[in-house]
């Protein structure tokens, strides 16, 4: 008898379990892909926490998924069983103004696979074709795993513009702070200062490429974050994205400067000096995943070595112990948590 195939459900971050389900089969312009790495996200960890906006509990998580072929389906075979793949998880509809735009990452009509669909932090699952990226020959699977979560920080970057020779603060150094660091020194910022409540966190943002990283909670954090950039910052990166943070950055941006958010927002409003908005041209936009394109310079940004792989991932665990896994990334020691899954018997 195959084996079944095991699927995390997360109820609450307290009830995390695997069920066991029947293997699915790709159907047409599908890939069956068994799952080797996936990653914990942050918005992971806040839906089993019941505080994301856009994800219901319970779900299947598995966004972040790198994996191998095991059976394609009608007019897929453009992928061979047996190729290395990582999910690019947006499932647009390709009809409305921003999929004919070429903003398919605002889809009209998006879901997230490993949202609000069933994802891949499981041993088999089913993807559409157009929605993987071959792994390249010579990066590992704990490198192509952090791809996803490093593309979010590319589009977030170029939605800035040129920032060579340009002073860039970011808010938070999690795992999207820090990859948000090394996406603007990449991009040629001149300055780079990080912020955070926890001091092993800053001390990681400095040994990451930061020129300073300040308390988050100190009283006078705009004076000191002008002062290590010898002015006010061109352009705020919020990846923390709550009250507090973003009065911080309309506070270290500069007159005609922008503040690009990239944290997920608590539900609901959250308050703004809008009179300094208006009043100092403040360019304040948000920045949502990734296209194809952002995929691609993330990879290439990985194979330069322009990210540290090594310091960003700070444990894994097996697909069994996914609730451990949730658990570990709520802790500030952990950067990026990874979940591998071992290659059992043929599920199909």
């Amino acid at each position: 008898m195959p084996q079944p195939n095991r699927r995390v459900l997360v109820r609450s971050i307290d009830d995390i379990s695997i069920e066991e389900v029947p293997a699915p089969e790709p159907g047409p312009d599908e890939l069956l892909v068994r799952s080797t790495v996936i990653g914990v996200c942050g918005s992971d960890t806040h839906a089993a926490l019941g505080r994301h906006p856009f994800i219901s509990l319970p779900y299947r998580p598995g966004h972040e998924v790198v994996g191998v072929v095991a059976a394609v389906g009608e007019g897929a075979e453009a992928f061979a069983p047996g190729t290395r793949v990582l999910v690019e998880p947006n499932l647009y509809c390709g009809t409305c103004a921003q999929c004919r735009s070429g903003r398919y990452n605002i889809c009209r009509r998006l879901e997230v696979f490993g949202c609000q669909t069933p994802g891949g932090m499981a041993d088999v699952f089913t993807i559409p074709a157009d929605r993987v990226h071959r792994v390249p020959e010579g990066m590992s699977d704990l490198q192509a795993a952090l791809v996803e979560p490093l593309a979010t920080p590319v589009h977030a970057v170029a939605k800035a513009g040129d920032l060579t020779a340009r002073t860039v603060a970011v808010l938070g150094a999690g795992p999207i702070g820090l990859l948000v660091l090394a996406a603007a020194r990449h991009a040629g910022a001149a300055r780079i200062v990080v912020t955070d409540l926890l001091e092993n966190k800053r001390q990681r943002a400095v040994r990451l490429g930061a020129d300073d990283a300040l308390p988050a909670d100190a009283a006078d954090l705009a004076a000191q974050a002008q002062a290590v950039l010898d002015g006010p910052a061109d352009v705020v990166f919020d990846c923390v994205a709550r009250e507090q943070s973003m009065a911080q950055a309309v506070d270290i941006v500069a007159k005609g400067g922008q503040i690009v958010v990239v944290g997920v927002g608590a539900p609901g409003p959250t308050p703004i000096r809008l009179d300094l908005v208006q009043d100092r041209e403040i360019r304040v936009e948000g920045t949502l995943m990734y296209t194809a394109d952002d995929y691609r310079t993330a990879l290439d940004l990985i194979t330069s070595g322009a990210v540290d792989t090594d310091a960003i991932v700070t444990a894994t665990y097996p697909l069994e112990d996914a609730a451990k896994a949730f658990a570990a990334s709520l802790q500030p020691e952990h950067v990026k948590v990874l979940i591998t899954v071992a290659e059992r018997e043929p599920l199909t």
